[in-house]
């Protein structure tokens, strides 16, 4: 079953030339994927680039989404046809080849992605996901050719990580906020002492955090938290198209909810441009 992908609406703020989505992802019926615990949005490059044009993020970041599993295909197709402006974040585990590291660097891909994050079912985290412990397999080789590990935990589990993978010398990437329990969470406030030493990277998402029917509002706080400790380590990512969302969030609505809430110009340049542009070396 497929699902049409959700419109964006054009931001009331003016968005900065060369603006970068750091946490997207595209479905193409073309390439078969595996079982998914939710219907496959019709969400290929045109329309990834529709919504691209819409929200004013020239260049983005794809993610691979867990319904391809290993199988790069998708992927690299849309890496392949950007002309330049998207970048990729793959998964694999230690048993990758070496050639293939080399040819989806060649094609775009930056990173790997581990997850730790548990599936809302509770049975362990979600199905087919690699998990931190192949993260520290695999450091030496992401570490030669400049790669980054993005990373998708709860707030408490990156307190408990981080120690032992700060040292491995990678870009440390943190999805949704880092996933706190609140501003108020300790283990968030351990999440930002790690950025303060710029010690990991952190993707402001404004759509998978809010708990027990909160608010969006009540993101604000975490925004704040992260933009004072240290903005030149902040991303921005819409997450669309949304999956395993009802009602999905609008891209344009979540760009200009960041884009008040930060309420500087400088700011924003800083982490939609400059920030995205160096971490994943964009021409």
């Amino acid at each position: 079953m497929t699902v049409d992908a959700p419109a964006a609406s054009r931001p009331r703020h003016a968005v900065p030339a060369g603006a970068c989505d750091t946490h997207t992802h595209v479905f193409d019926t073309r390439f078969p994927a595996g079982p998914a615990p939710y219907a496959l949005p019709r969400a290929d490059l045109a329309t990834h680039a529709a919504m691209r044009a819409t929200i004013g993020t020239p260049r983005a970041v794809l993610v691979q989404p867990a319904p391809y599993g290993r199988d790069a295909a998708c992927l690299l197709d849309a890496l392949a046809r950007s002309e330049g402006t998207l970048r990729g974040v793959m998964s694999a585990d230690e048993t990758v080849t070496d050639a293939t590291l080399a040819a989806w660097h060649e094609a775009g891909v930056r990173a790997l992605r581990f997850v730790e994050m548990q599936a809302p079912n509770g049975a362990g985290r979600y199905p087919g996901s690699i998990g931190a412990e192949a993260l520290r397999a695999l450091a030496p080789r992401l570490r030669e050719r400049g790669w980054q590990a993005h990373l998708w935990a709860g707030a408490s589990q990156y307190a408990e990580l981080l120690p032992a993978l700060i040292p491995l010398g990678l870009p440390l990437v943190l999805d949704h906020l880092a996933m706190p329990d609140g501003a108020a969470d300790p283990a968030f406030g351990a999440v930002l002492e790690h950025l303060r030493n710029g010690d990991v990277w952190v993707k402001i998402t404004l759509c998978r955090v809010p708990r027990g029917g909160a608010p969006i509002d009540s993101l604000r706080p975490l925004q704040d938290a992260l933009v004072a400790a240290n903005p030149a380590r902040l991303l921005w990512g819409s997450d669309w198209p949304y999956v395993r969302m009802t009602p999905a969030p609008d891209a344009g609505a979540m760009l200009d909810l960041f884009l008040d809430w930060l309420g500087d110009e400088a700011l924003a340049r800083r982490i939609l441009v400059e920030n995205p542009r160096e971490l994943f070396g964009f021409d």
